[in-house]
């Protein structure tokens, strides 16, 4: 795949003649500002340890267009109350958005957006063309023009152990539940509404385990609800963050925890974890993916905005894709085929050729990928889990 350039693009590949001149016919010249402004970035999903550097680049390369960033950082429940109120005093001082698909969605619904494509389709690529499979999918049922992929991971469920501590080969959700009965308190997941790997072991399992239907967890997963009961037995309490789990497990209080590629990958990194640990999946296990997006607030100043589908169309080059490898943070990161591990920074490759796991390759391409819930299915689960599974235990 050739790496793309910033010209004028339709947003579907292939599409009929009449698609492409309708596409275009969108994409405007777009006036870029008569001085250098002070780019405001807001971070909601942690995505500048992946994207600071790429975003400083291109700062840089263009003091015409950007004199300096003020960073904001907050966690993703603000950010709609915070966009909502600004907007409605027509006083926005935020340009630029990275988030996560949760608060995407909600930004959506409640149309706190700018629709970039197809409006700036002549300044980003045609997303169609450059994005990998499971990259694509969450493009088109999240982002919707709206928000702008740039890093993906396809994250979860996985289970990581410490191999002089549990020898057992263990392969299916009753395998799992058997040890766990058999060593109570030596596995535990974090609480799915504030954990990556708890988010995606939750949307995991109904496929692992053959629910009626894995899109709908109120009247879908019957035998979901029963299993997390059942392991709840010996779990003593569930921890509000991933944090906490990683650092018992590493501590040795923990045989076996909830992960996901990168939470397996950066803490053994960062030397949280052993670097010895190790990582299974259970039969029929589908990816559950993960990725941060790039959006702009509704109501930015048309000049503003041209300098953000700029920054964006920037991070989507396979130079700047090959950045998000990072230490593992949201492994592998890129979004697009064109940004090999050989492109990424020395310290990159050596992180992921020392942390990395050979067997990740295999299970990317073997292991079907399945949507994230939409938001509001994805709130009842958490509701119902919170309700029936973690109140059952002391909160820490």
């Amino acid at each position: 795949m050739p790496v793309h350039h910033l010209g004028r693009r339709a947003l579907l590949a292939g599409g009929s003649a009449a698609t492409v001149a309708l596409r275009q016919a969108h994409a405007q010249p777009h006036p870029l500002p008569s001085a250098p402004i002070a780019l405001s970035i807001m971070d909601v999903a942690g995505a500048l340890q992946i994207d600071r550097p790429a975003i400083e680049l291109f700062r840089q390369q263009n003091p015409n267009l950007i004199s300096r960033l003020n960073i904001q950082v907050a966690p993703s429940p603000e950010l709609a109350p915070k966009l909502k109120a600004q907007q409605d005093a027509g006083r926005l001082d935020i340009d630029f958005v990275l988030l996560g698909l949760g608060p995407l969605s909600d930004g959506v619904n409640q149309g706190l957006w700018t629709q970039m494509l197809p409006a700036y389709s002549d300044v980003l690529p045609d997303l169609d063309k450059i994005l990998i499979p499971g990259a694509k999918m969450l493009q088109a049922n999240f982002g919707r023009g709206y928000g702008i992929e740039v890093s993906y991971t396809p994250s979860g469920p996985l289970f990581e152990y410490m191999p002089n501590r549990m020898t057992a080969a263990i392969r299916t959700p009753e395998d799992l539940l058997g040890w766990a009965r058999a060593h109570p308190e030596r596995f535990v997941y974090a609480r799915p509404a504030n954990s990556g790997p708890g988010w995606t072991l939750l949307q995991g399992l109904p496929y692992i385990l053959g629910d009626r239907d894995p899109s709908d967890p109120v009247n879908g997963w019957d035998k979901s609800w029963d299993y997390l009961q059942a392991i709840g037995e010996t779990i003593d309490y569930y921890p509000t963050g991933t944090s906490a789990t990683m650092r018992e497990f590493g501590e040795g209080s923990r045989d076996i925890i909830a992960t996901a590629c990168g939470w397996d990958i950066n803490p053994r990194v960062l030397g949280i974890v052993p670097k010895e640990a190790k990582v299974f999946m259970l039969d029929g296990t589908h990816w559950l993916p993960d990725a941060h997006f790039m959006a702009v607030p509704k109501g930015v100043a048309p000049e503003r905005v041209a300098v953000c589908a700029k920054l964006m169309a920037f991070l989507l080059q396979p130079p700047q894709q090959a950045m998000t490898y990072d230490k593992g943070y949201l492994y592998p990161g890129p979004v697009i085929a064109d940004a090999p591990l050989s492109m990424a920074p020395q310290e990159s490759q050596d992180v992921i050729r020392e942390f990395g796991r050979p067997e990740y390759e295999t299970w990317f391409r073997e292991r079907p990928v399945a949507p994230p819930l939409t938001p509001d299915r994805l709130v009842a689960a958490f509701r119902r889990w919170d309700e029936q599974i973690g109140s059952k235990k002391p909160r820490q």
